[in-house]
């Protein structure tokens, strides 16, 4: 049996490496990754060699009126951005903004690897099991003991799908997918939106600057580059399962993905992101439409945030807010009473903010 991925919105699937600013250049509106094996061969013959080392060695980017010809002559791939007001804004932005995540790469090119897939059933999975007992033991055990925090969301999935050796995901195995075309990727421009106090309970949009901050126009805040799938690429991959668990963890994927739309949606309404809310409206009818079929919506891979990550969902349950302020990195957007999470990752089409990233369709064939 295979499984079938096709690609609702923009994807990335990676596998933690990124292009920095001086492994490409950006010429014609593409990303245009350098060979430099090959740049070493030629300047190894004359004397540029130093000159370009010195430059690789202090430079935060290539100077392009120095080594331009290299974008045109020796790069080894060519990715196009999605559209042409990308370049302005890569060439403005500072170059710690300007490192590429890439897509998981294996001998037969760009793919998905089996434990990405896993992983995002495994959520799902949890998700359909997991409930608020397994929330109040957490927070009573993190409460008396802050150590047992390691744990607690090991100890909470294995109370839902059983331990290491009787997990409900023991007879799941799927592989990684085959490769696919050079053609299918481009570099997209996302921000990252935030919410912000108007008073009388109201909010109001903004936009994230790095390191911190934020600013009302989307144009001033800081970019993000990746290297994402185009919606309908599909990536195709072994299934192999020993159980008979497949309807389930189905079912679990679209109740996930519904639960998970919904949170987007609201918050695409609240802060008047009205193209956004239209794509969440999409993807919510693709999980109505894989539920009658042998398929589920999930989403898979980089880019989704908090809601992408977690089993549990109801962020206003106050055991798990209790455990939440608990960890650094959310304890002071907890005690903000904004709602959390206030931030979303969004890829912009044209330069609006149009959808999310990494939603995929999965289904069996």
């Amino acid at each position: 049996m295979k499984y079938r991925i096709t690609c609702l919105t923009p994807t990335l699937v990676g596998n933690g490496q990124r292009l920095s600013p001086i492994d490409y250049m950006v010429w014609r509106d593409q990303v245009n990754i350098l060979d430099q094996n090959r740049i070493f061969k030629l300047l190894a013959r004359g004397p540029r060699l130093e000159g370009y080392l010195a430059q690789l060695k202090k430079s935060e980017k290539l100077d392009f009126a120095s080594w331009g010809g290299f974008a045109q002559n020796f790069a080894g791939r060519r990715i196009p951005f999605e559209h042409a007001s990308s370049t302005q804004f890569w060439t403005n932005a500072r170059a710690e903004n300007l490192f590429i995540p890439v897509f998981a790469t294996g001998p037969q090119g760009k793919l998905i690897p089996g434990t990405a897939v896993k992983g995002a059933l495994r959520t799902a999975f949890v998700h359909a099991r997991i409930g608020e007992r397994q929330i109040k033991d957490a927070a009573n055990q993190t409460a008396s003991d802050p150590r047992a925090l390691r744990r607690a969301g090991p100890a909470a999935e294995d109370s839902a799908l059983g331990g290491s050796g009787q997990t409900l995901m023991r007879s799941i195995a799927p592989a990684d997918s085959s490769g696919v075309a050079e053609s299918s990727f481009r570099v997209y421009l996302l921000r990252t939106s935030t919410v912000e106090a108007a008073g009388a309970g109201r909010y109001q949009l903004a936009w994230k600057t790095s390191p911190r901050g934020a600013v009302r126009k989307a144009d001033d805040s800081t970019p993000a580059f990746a290297e994402m799938a185009v919606p309908g690429t599909t990536f195709e991959g072994g299934w192999y399962e020993s159980g008979e668990r497949v309807g389930a963890l189905l079912r679990a994927g679209n109740e996930y993905a519904a639960h998970v739309l919904a949170l987007h949606r609201q918050y695409a309404e609240s802060t008047g992101l009205s193209v956004l809310r239209t794509a969440i409206e999409a993807l919510e009818k693709s999980v109505a439409d894989a539920g009658a079929q042998k398929a589920c919506v999930l989403p898979l891979g980089w880019g989704g945030g908090f809601l992408s990550k977690v089993a549990f969902l109801d962020t206003t349950d106050e055991s798990y807010r209790q455990v939440l302020r608990q960890v650094m990195f959310y304890a002071r957007a907890i005690e903000s009473r904004l709602p959390f999470p206030k931030t979303r990752r969004i890829v912009f089409l044209e330069n609006r903010p149009a959808t999310l990233p990494g939603w995929v369709r999965f289904e069996l064939a």
